[in-house]
């Protein structure tokens, strides 16, 4: 069983660091760019997809995709954060988790303009992170019940013979 709670943390460490890597690189560019990213062919055809459903001015799709860049870098950040708390030996995987809700429907949401536009490389790398994104949060929950199993087995824990307030 401990084998198999350092193989989680492994790849929760390198699905984390994929992340950070990616998310974190798209959205400095994004938010370096004049125009949020906007000038890039294939990438904001999410942006102008949500952006058409709501029927957005030029303005109001440029800072819609300055929000996204924003969101892929918070999450980014946090998943930074989830790394260095690895490489510490901490595992707070509720921040971690978060980060993770935030990537999925963003990663499966740009996958439909991505197929509608027939983008090969474009569904190829939202595949990816959605199935990562969905990957690591079934291995946050296989670890938290890991480690609430591994607390259950632990001999010596006193039992208070009070019982316990409401």
């Amino acid at each position: 069983m401990r084998n198999l709670s350092a193989a989680i943390a492994a790849a929760l460490m390198g699905i984390a660091l994929y992340f950070a890597l990616t998310w974190g690189f798209a959205a400095i560019q994004s938010l370096t760019s004049p125009a949020y990213g906007l000038d890039d062919i294939w990438h904001p055809q999410f942006v102008f997809t949500i952006g058409h459903f709501f029927a957005l001015t030029p303005l109001g799709l440029v800072k819609l995709a300055a929000f996204v860049a924003a969101v892929k870098l918070v999450a980014a950040g946090v998943c930074f954060v989830h790394v260095i708390d690895r490489a510490r030996g901490i595992a707070r995987l509720e921040l971690f988790e978060g980060a993770l809700f935030l990537i999925a429907p963003i990663a499966l949401l740009s996958l439909a303009p991505a197929v509608w536009s027939q983008g090969g490389d474009i569904i190829g790398e939202q595949v990816l992170q959605f199935g990562f994104a969905l990957l690591a949060i079934a291995l946050c929950v296989a670890e938290r019940l890991l480690d609430r199993r591994a607390e259950e087995d632990m001999p010596g824990q006193i039992e208070s013979t009070y019982p316990m307030p409401n």
